[in-house]
């Protein structure tokens, strides 16, 4: 199979590449940082998968399009790529911000749309859209972040809908982890004081739920009874709660 992994160097992206490598897939990972891609390659290619990276800034528009030009006869798309801030919505830095609203929402939604319709056209493929816990409550103290994963649990439920109703076989599905042990916490400005899930031990879950064809993908029981707090008590409150937590990650800010 081949398989477009976004966010492929590092984190989840790069354990889910790992997963698939041992099943000898044609892997293509995008990423920025060409040094960590190009490790990442070595990796993978040690496990047997045919490799080929991308250096790439998602952020930009254009760059999607690109991607989607050169990689054709996609079977499973994983949107992976993203990042986090946090701190006050009024303190945090506008143009990060902006360039997390570009990579966490635009790529999403210009990558799933260009490759379901190839993958529509025949009637086969695979979408994973890696979101969060975040996506299904507010996010005072990450308020940006948390809106974007909102973002790609609702497109993708709209989707996952829309594929039922035409009785496609195409699959789309979201992944929704909690905290997880990655680079993501150097990058949001964020420690956190609960437990944080392993990246490999989440990256299994996923590969092994998107291969069993399953729309919600949430690794942990303690995330699984947070997703349904988010359902079962008043918005108000899970913001409140929410508010808590993350003014611990920032050691008491205001």
């Amino acid at each position: 199979m081949k398989i477009l992994i976004t966010g492929g160097s590092s984190g989840i992206g790069k354990d889910m590449a790992k997963i698939l490598a041992k099943k000898e897939n044609e892997i293509i990972i995008v990423a920025r940082d060409e040094n960590k891609l190009n490790e990442t390659k070595k990796e993978l290619e040690k496990a047997g998968a045919n490799v080929t990276c991308i250096v790439s800034d998602l952020s930009k528009e254009e760059n999607c399009i690109e991607i989607h030009k050169k990689v054709q006869n996609v079977d499973i798309l994983i949107n992976n790529a993203g990042f986090g801030d946090c701190g006050s919505f009024e303190k945090t830095n506008l143009e990060k911000e902006i360039n997390m609203i570009k990579t966490n929402i635009i790529a999403y939604h210009i990558l799933t749309k260009l490759y379901l319709i190839d993958m529509k056209k025949k009637n086969s493929g695979k979408i994973l859209n890696v979101a969060s816990i975040a996506g299904f409550m507010p996010g005072p103290l990450m308020a940006t972040y948390y809106a974007t994963k909102s973002y790609v649990v609702r497109l993708s439920e709209a989707i996952r809908e829309e594929l039922k109703k035409e009785k496609s076989k195409v699959q789309i599905s979201i992944l929704c982890p909690g905290p997880v042990e990655t680079n993501f916490n150097k990058v949001a400005n964020v420690k956190f004081k609960i437990r944080e899930a392993k990246s490999i031990d989440v990256a299994k879950y996923a590969i092994k739920n998107l291969e069993k064809g399953k729309f919600y993908i949430i690794p942990g029981i303690d995330v699984k009874l947070a997703r349904m707090g988010a359902k079962i008590f008043p918005t108000k409150l899970v913001g409140k709660v929410a508010y808590m937590v993350q003014k611990r990650k920032l050691g008491g800010e205001n």
